[in-house]
Formats: C-alpha cells, sequence, structure tokens
C-alpha cells in the first residue's frame, strides 16, 4: 500500500484511565473504498479507538493522519468537516420529523447553514434529500416520520444522513445491532456496493460474524488494547490467537460452512 494511496493512517495509538490500558500502540491504515472491520470482546478497546479517531477522546501518545492531515488533537466538529461521518449503534434521528427532513438537516449542516434550521429546512436540497433516500432504499418513506419507521429503516435513513457530509471516511459502531439477520446482510452490502463505488473508506465494529466474514475486505482484531491480528478475512479465521481469545473454533467452523469452504 502506498503512502499516496492511504485515506487513514493510525500511528501507535494508546489511551490508558489510571492503571486500566483501554488501548496499547494501535497501527493501521485504511484505503479509500476498502472495508475494514474492528473487532474483539467486549472491553477489548473498539470503542475507545473509535472516539480517539473521531476527536471526541485525546490520545495519551500517537497520531491519527487523515488524507495526510493530522487529526489527532482535533475536535469533532473539525474532523467531521474533513470528511468523517459516523453512525452509531442507537440510532439518532429526530422522531417527529420525516426521513427526508432528517437527510436535509444534514445537508444544512454540510452547508454551514445551521444559523437557520428551524425555518430553511422544508425547502433546502429536498431533490438531494431524495437522491440519499433513494440511494438506501428509502425513497418511499421520504415523508414519514422517523417514529413511524421500523428499526431497519431507521438504520438505513442514519446511512443516508452520514453520507449527506460526503465523507471520505465512514466510521459505523456495530451498524446492524438490533436488526434481524437478514436486515443485517442487506444493509451491510449496501453500505460497501456505496462505499467502493464512491471511493469511501469505511471501518467499523460488529458482533456479528457473518456480517464481518461476508463484507470485510480486512479484519483488525483487538484484545484488551492490543492489536493481536490483522489481515483477510481467511487469514484471521485461521489465526491461532483470534480462535483462543475471542472466535474460538465453532465460530470460525460454522462460518467457514457457511462459505462453502472446505474444513
Amino acid at each position: 500500500m502506498s503512502t499516496a494511496q492511504k485515506l487513514l493512517s493510525v500511528e501507535n495509538l494508546t489511551k490508558s484511565y489510571g492503571g486500566i490500558h483501554a488501548v496499547r500502540g494501535v497501527s493501521f491504515a485504511l484505503q479509500a473504498g476498502e472495508i475494514l472491520a474492528l473487532i474483539g470482546p467486549n472491553g477489548a478497546g473498539k470503542s475507545t479507538c473509535f472516539d480517539m479517531l473521531n476527536g471526541q477522546n485525546v490520545p495519551d501518545a500517537g497520531r491519527v493522519m487523515l488524507l495526510g492531515q493530522d487529526t489527532t488533537a482535533k475536535k469533532p466538529r473539525a474532523i467531521w468537516r474533513l470528511g468523517v461521518g459516523r453512525t452509531f449503534q442507537i440510532t439518532a434521528t429526530f422522531p417527529t420529523m420525516t426521513a427526508r427532513e432528517n437527510v436535509q438537516v444534514a445537508l444544512i449542516s454540510h452547508a454551514g447553514k445551521l444559523f437557520n434550521l428551524w425555518t430553511s429546512t422544508s425547502d433546502f436540497a429536498q431533490a438531494e434529500a431524495g437522491r440519499l433516500l433513494d440511494l438506501v432504499g428509502m425513497g418511499a418513506d421520504a415523508e414519514r416520520p422517523c417514529g413511524e419507521l421500523a428499526y431497519g429503516d431507521l438504520k438505513r435513513l442514519e446511512l443516508a444522513v452520514a453520507l449527506a457530509n460526503q465523507p471520505k471516511l465512514l466510521l459505523m459502531d456495530e451498524p446492524t445491532a438490533g436488526m434481524a439477520p437478514r436486515e443485517r446482510i442487506e444493509l451491510m452490502r449496501l453500505t460497501a456496493d456505496i462505499a467502493r463505488e464512491r471511493s469511501i473508506g469505511v471501518l467499523f465494529t460488529e458482533h456479528d460474524m457473518d456480517v464481518v466474514f461476508e463484507h470485510a475486505d480486512r479484519i483488525l482484531v483487538l484484545n484488551r488494547g492490543s492489536l493481536i491480528a490483522e489481515g483477510t478475512p481467511d487469514e484471521v479465521r485461521a489465526n491461532r490467537d483470534v480462535r483462543a481469545i475471542y472466535l474460538g473454533e465453532g465460530l470460525l467452523y460454522d462460518a467457514r460452512h457457511r462459505e462453502g469452504a472446505s474444513p
């Protein structure tokens, strides 16, 4: 991977809370259009990593570079302005506003017009909001209040809201949490297709191994704050440390057979 191709470069990222090492010297890189999964057991340091990348937490040591710019000490809004979108485990939408209006709010923010948010929402960028809703399969629900939408539809809407910022990097914290199995696969397939078409780098955390092994180009595995494995799904699946510490023989065996591989 050449330096010019790197969208995100993380070097020796470290964070401690008292005597507890939440993240220990984590380094990795992400290319434009690449889908990278960050997995690990509860307490492994995934959320802390995300918060440091997004500017919500300041590392004790290390550096984060986005498109050649050092974003280590920048605030979340400054990082967002550089082209970083984020979705959360629990969806955050305005329930009394329609799906279209929620996307319009994001478009207003991207255009720097939040000072006139409540008076301009209904008229601003209606067509662009409609295009984004169509892109995520929510065009037919554009005028429905978010409070009436099913949870899976809210997840699709959240993706449209994140795309309103025209992100170069998309951080997704357990994007399929709370969804039915079929919805999980469909949402990540949609995300992967959009990311590759638009050359958006995606870093996501996920507990559903079907989603991880089907859609990730590469996988990072954290345990107790340290990066213990990195590679393609096949390489991670075969890693003895990953088997012993996190996934377990059974899960890896089942995932391999669902893909039609030989034992």
